[in-house]
Protein backbone atom coordinates (compact mmCIF):
# COMPACT_ATOMS: atom_id res chain seq x y z
CA UNK A 1 0.00 0.00 0.00
CA UNK A 2 1.30 3.47 -0.87
CA UNK A 3 1.63 5.81 2.15
CA UNK A 4 -0.97 8.58 2.00
CA UNK A 5 1.53 11.32 2.86
CA UNK A 6 5.19 11.83 3.59
CA UNK A 7 6.51 12.81 7.02
CA UNK A 8 5.63 16.44 6.31
CA UNK A 9 2.01 15.62 5.51
CA UNK A 10 2.39 16.14 1.75
CA UNK A 11 0.32 13.81 -0.43
CA UNK A 12 2.47 11.26 -2.23
CA UNK A 13 0.02 10.88 -5.11
CA UNK A 14 0.61 13.02 -8.18
CA UNK A 15 -2.70 12.10 -9.82
CA UNK A 16 -6.15 10.78 -8.94
CA UNK A 17 -8.04 8.92 -11.67
CA UNK A 18 -11.80 8.64 -11.22
CA UNK A 19 -14.00 6.17 -12.97
CA UNK A 20 -17.17 7.89 -14.19
CA UNK A 21 -20.18 5.57 -14.06
CA UNK A 22 -20.96 4.47 -10.54
CA UNK A 23 -18.34 6.79 -9.05
CA UNK A 24 -18.83 10.40 -10.13
CA UNK A 25 -22.33 9.82 -11.48
CA UNK A 26 -25.03 7.48 -10.17
CA UNK A 27 -25.64 5.81 -13.49
CA UNK A 28 -24.99 2.09 -13.12
CA UNK A 29 -28.41 1.22 -11.73
CA UNK A 30 -30.04 3.01 -14.68
CA UNK A 31 -27.84 1.20 -17.20
CA UNK A 32 -28.42 -2.18 -15.56
CA UNK A 33 -32.19 -1.85 -15.49
CA UNK A 34 -32.26 -0.66 -19.09
CA UNK A 35 -30.14 -3.57 -20.27
CA UNK A 36 -32.28 -6.08 -18.36
CA UNK A 37 -35.42 -4.63 -19.94
CA UNK A 38 -34.06 -4.52 -23.48
CA UNK A 39 -32.68 -8.05 -23.35
CA UNK A 40 -35.90 -9.30 -21.80
CA UNK A 41 -37.69 -8.21 -24.97
CA UNK A 42 -35.48 -10.69 -26.82
CA UNK A 43 -36.11 -13.53 -24.37
CA UNK A 44 -32.89 -13.19 -22.36
CA UNK A 45 -33.65 -13.18 -18.63
CA UNK A 46 -30.98 -11.72 -16.35
CA UNK A 47 -31.12 -9.81 -13.06
CA UNK A 48 -29.18 -7.07 -11.29
CA UNK A 49 -26.85 -9.54 -9.61
CA UNK A 50 -25.94 -11.04 -12.97
CA UNK A 51 -25.24 -7.59 -14.39
CA UNK A 52 -23.08 -6.68 -11.38
CA UNK A 53 -21.02 -9.87 -11.67
CA UNK A 54 -20.53 -9.87 -15.43
CA UNK A 55 -21.01 -6.42 -16.91
CA UNK A 56 -20.17 -3.75 -14.35
CA UNK A 57 -17.29 -1.59 -15.57
CA UNK A 58 -17.04 -3.22 -18.99
CA UNK A 59 -17.43 -1.56 -22.36
CA UNK A 60 -20.56 -2.06 -24.48
CA UNK A 61 -18.82 -4.29 -27.08
CA UNK A 62 -17.54 -6.54 -24.29
CA UNK A 63 -21.00 -6.82 -22.79
CA UNK A 64 -22.52 -7.71 -26.15
CA UNK A 65 -19.83 -10.34 -26.80
CA UNK A 66 -20.61 -11.93 -23.44
CA UNK A 67 -24.33 -12.08 -24.27
CA UNK A 68 -23.63 -13.69 -27.62
CA UNK A 69 -21.29 -16.24 -26.03
CA UNK A 70 -23.42 -17.17 -23.03
CA UNK A 71 -26.91 -17.05 -24.52
CA UNK A 72 -26.15 -17.85 -28.15
CA UNK A 73 -28.06 -14.77 -29.20
CA UNK A 74 -27.33 -12.91 -32.40
CA UNK A 75 -28.52 -9.46 -31.50
CA UNK A 76 -30.48 -7.56 -34.15
CA UNK A 77 -28.40 -5.04 -36.06
CA UNK A 78 -30.43 -2.19 -34.62
CA UNK A 79 -30.16 -3.33 -30.98
CA UNK A 80 -27.08 -1.31 -30.08
CA UNK A 81 -28.36 1.99 -31.45
CA UNK A 82 -31.78 1.50 -29.87
CA UNK A 83 -30.29 0.57 -26.49
CA UNK A 84 -27.92 3.53 -26.49
CA UNK A 85 -30.63 6.02 -27.44
CA UNK A 86 -33.11 4.72 -24.87
CA UNK A 87 -30.41 4.78 -22.22
CA UNK A 88 -29.44 8.37 -23.00
CA UNK A 89 -33.10 9.37 -22.93
CA UNK A 90 -33.37 7.87 -19.46
CA UNK A 91 -30.20 9.66 -18.42
CA UNK A 92 -31.79 12.96 -19.46
CA UNK A 93 -34.73 12.19 -17.17
CA UNK A 94 -33.07 10.73 -14.10
CA UNK A 95 -29.27 10.83 -14.07
CA UNK A 96 -27.76 12.43 -10.97
CA UNK A 97 -24.30 13.33 -9.75
CA UNK A 98 -22.91 11.25 -6.90
CA UNK A 99 -23.42 13.17 -3.63
CA UNK A 100 -20.26 14.97 -2.60
CA UNK A 101 -18.38 14.23 -5.83
CA UNK A 102 -18.25 17.84 -7.12
CA UNK A 103 -16.94 19.10 -3.80
CA UNK A 104 -14.30 16.36 -3.69
CA UNK A 105 -13.05 17.32 -7.15
CA UNK A 106 -12.94 20.99 -6.21
CA UNK A 107 -11.00 20.31 -3.01
CA UNK A 108 -8.31 18.03 -4.44
CA UNK A 109 -4.77 19.26 -3.94
CA UNK A 110 -3.43 17.18 -6.85
CA UNK A 111 -4.52 16.91 -10.51
CA UNK A 112 -7.29 14.49 -11.45
CA UNK A 113 -8.76 12.98 -14.59
CA UNK A 114 -11.58 10.62 -15.56
CA UNK A 115 -11.06 7.22 -17.23
CA UNK A 116 -14.19 5.35 -18.28
CA UNK A 117 -15.36 2.36 -20.29
CA UNK A 118 -18.25 4.45 -21.62
CA UNK A 119 -18.28 5.73 -25.18
CA UNK A 120 -17.05 9.30 -25.69
CA UNK A 121 -20.59 10.48 -26.48
CA UNK A 122 -22.12 8.88 -23.40
CA UNK A 123 -19.35 10.10 -21.10
CA UNK A 124 -19.54 13.64 -22.43
CA UNK A 125 -23.32 13.75 -22.08
CA UNK A 126 -23.28 12.19 -18.61
CA UNK A 127 -20.77 14.69 -17.28
CA UNK A 128 -22.70 17.55 -18.87
CA UNK A 129 -26.04 16.46 -17.40
CA UNK A 130 -24.56 16.25 -13.92
CA UNK A 131 -22.68 19.56 -14.05
CA UNK A 132 -19.21 18.02 -14.07
CA UNK A 133 -18.18 18.63 -17.68
CA UNK A 134 -16.41 21.95 -17.08
CA UNK A 135 -14.58 20.54 -14.07
CA UNK A 136 -13.19 17.66 -16.12
CA UNK A 137 -12.36 19.63 -19.27
CA UNK A 138 -10.01 17.76 -21.58
CA UNK A 139 -9.01 15.30 -18.84
CA UNK A 140 -11.52 12.68 -20.02
CA UNK A 141 -10.19 9.36 -21.32
CA UNK A 142 -12.32 6.53 -22.70
CA UNK A 143 -11.77 2.91 -23.66
CA UNK A 144 -12.04 3.93 -27.31
CA UNK A 145 -8.52 5.35 -27.01
CA UNK A 146 -6.80 2.07 -26.14
CA UNK A 147 -6.59 -1.39 -27.62
CA UNK A 148 -7.85 -3.23 -24.55
CA UNK A 149 -10.46 -2.02 -22.10
CA UNK A 150 -10.76 -2.87 -18.41
CA UNK A 151 -9.78 -5.25 -16.77
CA UNK A 152 -6.62 -4.71 -18.83
CA UNK A 153 -4.53 -1.84 -17.42
CA UNK A 154 -4.26 0.00 -20.75
CA UNK A 155 -6.77 2.77 -20.08
CA UNK A 156 -5.35 3.72 -16.69
CA UNK A 157 -1.78 3.61 -17.99
CA UNK A 158 -2.76 5.76 -20.97
CA UNK A 159 -4.50 8.31 -18.76
CA UNK A 160 -1.57 8.53 -16.36
CA UNK A 161 0.89 8.94 -19.23
CA UNK A 162 -1.19 11.73 -20.76
CA UNK A 163 -1.31 13.44 -17.37
CA UNK A 164 2.44 13.01 -16.85
CA UNK A 165 2.11 10.85 -13.74
CA UNK A 166 3.90 7.68 -12.73
CA UNK A 167 1.60 4.67 -12.14
CA UNK A 168 3.25 4.16 -8.75
CA UNK A 169 2.15 7.64 -7.70
CA UNK A 170 -1.39 7.39 -9.07
CA UNK A 171 -4.57 6.72 -7.10
CA UNK A 172 -7.63 5.22 -8.82
CA UNK A 173 -11.22 5.45 -7.54
CA UNK A 174 -13.34 2.60 -8.91
CA UNK A 175 -16.63 0.87 -8.21
CA UNK A 176 -16.37 -2.32 -10.27
CA UNK A 177 -14.32 -5.47 -9.89
CA UNK A 178 -13.25 -4.99 -13.49
CA UNK A 179 -11.93 -1.52 -12.73
CA UNK A 180 -10.22 -2.65 -9.53
CA UNK A 181 -8.41 -5.37 -11.48
CA UNK A 182 -7.34 -2.88 -14.14
CA UNK A 183 -5.90 -0.44 -11.61
CA UNK A 184 -4.02 -3.16 -9.73
CA UNK A 185 -2.62 -4.50 -13.00
CA UNK A 186 -1.44 -0.96 -13.78
CA UNK A 187 0.53 -0.85 -10.52
CA UNK A 188 -1.65 1.86 -9.01
CA UNK A 189 -3.26 2.31 -5.61
CA UNK A 190 -7.00 1.70 -5.90
CA UNK A 191 -9.90 2.54 -3.60
CA UNK A 192 -13.27 0.89 -3.96
CA UNK A 193 -16.21 3.31 -3.93
CA UNK A 194 -19.43 1.55 -2.89
CA UNK A 195 -21.83 4.48 -2.54
CA UNK A 196 -23.70 4.08 -5.83
CA UNK A 197 -27.34 3.02 -5.99
CA UNK A 198 -26.32 -0.25 -7.66
CA UNK A 199 -24.75 -1.32 -4.35
CA UNK A 200 -27.92 -0.75 -2.32
CA UNK A 201 -28.67 -3.99 -0.50
CA UNK A 202 -25.57 -5.62 -2.01
CA UNK A 203 -22.62 -5.62 0.36
CA UNK A 204 -19.28 -5.77 -1.45
CA UNK A 205 -18.01 -9.33 -1.52
CA UNK A 206 -15.09 -10.31 0.67
CA UNK A 207 -14.24 -13.13 -1.71
CA UNK A 208 -12.75 -11.06 -4.52
CA UNK A 209 -9.61 -12.56 -6.05
CA UNK A 210 -6.27 -10.95 -5.28
CA UNK A 211 -6.26 -9.12 -8.61
CA UNK A 212 -9.42 -7.23 -7.59
CA UNK A 213 -8.81 -6.44 -3.92
CA UNK A 214 -8.71 -2.70 -3.25
CA UNK A 215 -6.39 -0.93 -0.85
CA UNK A 216 -9.36 0.82 0.78
CA UNK A 217 -13.16 0.90 0.58
CA UNK A 218 -15.42 3.89 1.22
CA UNK A 219 -19.10 4.58 0.54
CA UNK A 220 -19.43 8.39 0.63
CA UNK A 221 -17.39 11.24 -0.80
CA UNK A 222 -17.95 13.06 2.48
CA UNK A 223 -15.43 10.58 3.90
CA UNK A 224 -12.92 10.85 1.06
CA UNK A 225 -10.58 13.30 2.76
CA UNK A 226 -11.01 11.70 6.17
CA UNK A 227 -9.19 8.75 4.65
CA UNK A 228 -6.55 10.93 2.99
CA UNK A 229 -6.46 14.45 4.47
CA UNK A 230 -3.18 15.20 2.68
CA UNK A 231 -5.07 15.11 -0.63
CA UNK A 232 -7.23 18.09 0.36
CA UNK A 233 -6.34 21.54 -0.86
CA UNK A 234 -5.44 23.86 2.04
CA UNK A 235 -8.29 26.23 2.91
Amino acid sequence: MIPLADNKGVAVFDLVIFDCDGVLIDSEIISARMLIRELGRLGVQIDLDYVARNFLGRSYPTVMAQIRHEFGLDLPAEFEDQYRERLLDEFRRSLSVMPGAPEALDDLAVPFCVATSSSPRRADMSLSLTGLRDRVGDRLFTASQVERGKPAPDLFLFAAACMGASPARTLVIEDSRTGLSAAIAAGMEVWHFTGGSHFAGRAPTSEDPDHARPNRTFDAFADFFQTAPALRRPR
